[in-house]
């Protein structure tokens, strides 16, 4: 007998398998017990037949219950009609622990029942079939920025001034001055660029933003290249292919995945580069077209983005936004200084901005204007201004929201799913 995963059981066809997992569930056929057996690495039915093992084993069996934790030992057939392929022909099943009655049960449950019990709703196979997904993604980014000569610069998440204003940062006390929980670390990536030319970090950010919305969380992951040398049209370049790749790769390794999430996966093999572009100009016609109370200069709600996004099959940069409602730090058009070089990535299907980037001020008096404009403490942000006081050049960069993504790419409702356990407006349990 050989001790195996669930996920590599099509290695062991005819062969006798120990695997060590947990009971998920189990129905009875008068003398054949059907048990679903998980791993963590996947799902497997084991079939016991009580001829074949005795009055003993099969009693035995009999009395075990959901999510006990259990060693089983059979051997490994061909089921066509079986999810993976494969089932066990049970010999024995040995417990491990015996688990009292499972609060989760087979009837539906509500929302806040299954956040109060996220350490036990992660063992569901949708859930799991989400988190290997997010898996997938993370894995994808990192090949990617690797394959293309990046090097991984960690962010601090205490930092002394904010990125984008301070309106929505968690603010802590550090020792005898103030600090805030990160809301990104591009402005350090900046940094980094200037000493490796293209860099990247990966981790999490916070926004003490009061929203309920299915596309919010307080605490999130990012992932956000910077690239010295790089302007405007590259930067969306690398965008989209970087967004290809991702989808390529979840296509390639989480197509049973998808499965039972009930992906319409046709729908992702439509990504690929190029994607298509819009300004902010024409957005708001097209909107206004549409009905929407709408001007120039307004921001875009989640309404807004959906209606942008059912014009294309493909995710859609909107580009060009107006200056006035963008960071500090991104650079204006030109020709056009009403207007930043800064784009947004929506995602189809009613799934929002997945990416913002934009090329950055290189010029140490513009930046130095935009800082006084915003009214951001001049001493907080010096060794920031400091980049374009010695070999300023030119770079471009953006954000990846690691959870709207995983929604996006999975088809769900809410961004709750994609994160082990969401940080939420009302919710820091478990």
């Amino acid at each position: 007998m050989v001790e195996t995963r669930i996920a590599d059981i099509a290695k062991h066809e005819g062969q006798e398998v120990i695997i060590k997992g947990w009971l998920y569930n189990k129905r009875s056929s008068g003398k054949i017990q059907f048990l679903q057996i998980r791993d963590g690495s996947g799902f497997i039915q084991g079939v016991m037949v009580k001829n074949e093992v005795g009055e003993e084993i099969f009693n035995k069996v009999k009395e075990i219950t959901q999510e006990s934790s259990i060693i089983v030992y059979g051997t490994v057939k061909r089921e066509e009609r079986a999810p993976s392929g494969f089932e066990l022909l049970l010999k024995d099943v040995e417990l491990v622990h015996l688990a009292p009655t499972y609060p989760i049960a087979k009837k539906e449950h509500g929302v806040d029942f299954l956040m109060d019990h996220r350490h036990l709703w992660l063992r569901s196979p949708r859930q799991v079939a989400i988190m290997r997904v997010r898996n997938t993604i993370v894995n994808a980014a990192r090949e990617f920025f690797d394959k293309n000569g990046f090097t991984l610069i960690d962010a601090p998440i205490l930092t002394p001034s904010a990125c984008e204003g301070t309106t929505n940062l968690f603010e802590t006390e550090y020792f005898d001055t103030k600090a805030y929980l990160s809301q990104s670390g591009q402005l350090y990536m900046e940094a980094a660029a200037m000493a490796l030319g293209k860099v990247y970090c990966f981790g999490p950010t916070f926004r003490a933003e009061k929203s309920k919305t299915r596309r919010h969380l307080i605490e999130f992951w990012m992932i956000e290249p910077e690239m010295a040398y790089v302007e405007f049209e590259e930067n969306l370049q690398v965008q989209e292919q970087f967004v290809s790749y991702i989808v390529e790769k979840v296509l390639e390794k989480n197509r049973q995945d998808l499965k039972v999430l009930d992906r319409d996966i046709s729908k992702l093999e439509n990504i690929k580069a190029p994607f298509p572009r819009i300004t902010y100009d024409d957005a708001i016609k097209l909107l206004q077209e549409k009905g929407e109370d709408i001007q120039w200069g307004d921001d875009f709600g989640a309404p807004h983005e959906t209606i942008i996004a059912e014009s294309f099959d493909k995710p859609v940069f909107v580009t060009h936004y107006p200056t006035d409602i963008k960071a500090f730090y991104m650079k204006p058009h030109p020709q056009r200084p009403e207007v930043v070089l800064a784009a947004d990535l929506i995602a189809p299907e009613g799934y929002g901005e997945i990416i913002g980037g934009s090329e950055r001020i290189a010029d140490l008096d513009l930046l130095l204007k935009r800082i006084e404009e915003h009214n951001l403490p001049k001493e907080a942000y010096q060794w920031y201004i400091d980049l374009r006081t010695y070999g300023s050049v030119p770079h471009s960069g953006f954000g990846l929201g690691l959870e709207r993504t995983v929604a996006w790419i999975c088809g769900l409702d809410h961004v709750r799913e994609t994160i082990p356990f969401p940080r939420l407006l009302n919710r820091l349990y478990p």
